[in-house]
């Protein structure tokens, strides 16, 4: 199907993520950090798509997603994060990204996630959806 790369510094979630895109047929290679993502990605392999945490050590998600934005420009770009301050920060990044996906999520959530931003299905609203809804009052 796609070679995705993970970049994402909790060990457990990495895992989790790399194995469930593998299992959904994905060819998946899995970095601890934005700074080894880079690595790979001007490496000789190429990929389809960057899934990368926002919050990380050395190079976080964001500046790795102006920087991919800027060298790999076909590349697409898939970023998660379980903070709603961060995810704000990913406001500004709307045309470069494909979506924000909040932590936890389910398997089928990511996996889904994952298919549409390969399939270039506009996420709903037709942009990124960088705003926090959780704590949205109802009328």
């Amino acid at each position: 199907m796609a070679r995705i790369l993970v970049a994402e510094d909790e060990a457990a979630l990495r895992e989790f993520v790399q194995r469930a895109l593998a299992h959904h047929g994905h060819e998946v290679e899995a970095v601890k950090d934005g700074a080894e993502a880079l690595h790979a990605l001007q490496g000789k392999e190429t990929f389809d798509l960057l899934l990368t945490d926002i919050v990380m050590p050395i190079m976080d998600g964001i500046a790795l997603s102006l920087k991919v934005a800027k060298d790999f420009p076909d590349l697409k770009i898939l970023l998660m994060t379980g903070y709603a301050a961060e995810r704000q920060r990913a406001y500004n990044l709307e045309d470069l990204i494909y979506d924000v996906v909040a932590k936890p999520f389910t398997l089928s959530d990511i996996c889904d996630k994952v298919d549409e931003a390969l399939s270039g299905k506009n996420p709903e609203g037709g942009t990124a959806s960088t705003t926090d809804f959780g704590l949205a009052k109802k009328n």
